[in-house]
């Protein structure tokens, strides 16, 4: 197992629907963490690399409703 991480920064904060929706992801086989940071406007991934990848991880993260960006911290 290859463990990754993957941070996104979000423009508005997410509402109830998108947080329920992102707390679900925690189902998904691979997805090991999933990290808020509300001051840096930031989402944490933590994910085993040979299950997924980041594209599978921003399109997760579209389909929950949280519209965001790769961030570089």
């Amino acid at each position: 197992m290859t463990s990754l991480d993957v941070a996104y920064r979000y423009g508005a904060s997410p509402g109830e629907r998108e947080m329920r929706a992102v707390n679900g992801l925690r189902e998904v086989y691979g997805l090991r963490r999933v990290q808020w940071d509300e001051k840096e406007c930031t989402i944490r991934i933590e994910y085993d690399a040979s299950r997924l990848n980041e594209d599978t991880i921003a399109s997760l993260l579209r389909r929950a409703g949280l519209m965001c960006a790769k961030s570089s911290i």
